[in-house]
């Protein structure tokens, strides 16, 4: 088994030069310039020049590309398709009607904490009210939080 020796490099240049004479060691870029089509006028150009001023290496995985329509539709279900859940009335979730409501999510009423809350600055919320000008839904605050104190 032979061991060290002169290896010939498989990138374009062993060695950078100095200056004017300096060329790429890393093989250069591999990924094509792309730009979308579309847009303002000289904005497709600009983007080629951008890209080409500061080429992408090539991606370790390769160029993946978009998914395709088949892809992305493959779980959907028609509105004409019998219902995938037959048990599940179609108000399950929904505040009103049949099924568990927005409580079977678990979540805290924080409407309700963060109204509380606000009780505190009841004061201010009244002096903002009495001004001059003031809003309808600030005066409605106000009275829905002298309701909760």
């Amino acid at each position: 088994m032979a061991r060290g020796g002169y290896r010939q490099p498989g990138n374009p240049a062993p060695v950078s030069g100095p200056g004017a004479l300096s060329r790429r060691t890393d093989g250069g870029s591999s990924q094509p310039v792309r730009a979308p089509s579309g847009g303002a006028y000289g904005e497709r150009q600009a983007l080629e020049q951008m890209q080409q001023a500061a080429p992408v290496s090539a991606s370790p995985g390769g160029d993946v590309g978009a998914p395709q329509a088949a892809d992305l539709t493959a779980d959907l279900v028609g509105f004409d398709a019998p219902t995938q859940e037959p048990e599940t009335p179609v108000t399950a979730g929904a505040e009103l009607g049949d099924g568990p409501g927005l409580e079977a999510l678990g979540l805290p009423n924080q409407p309700d904490d963060d109204m509380r809350r606000l009780v505190a600055y009841l004061p201010v919320f009244e002096h903002m009210a009495n001004q001059p000008g003031s809003s309808k839904a600030a005066r409605n605050l106000v009275r829905m939080l002298k309701g909760m104190a």
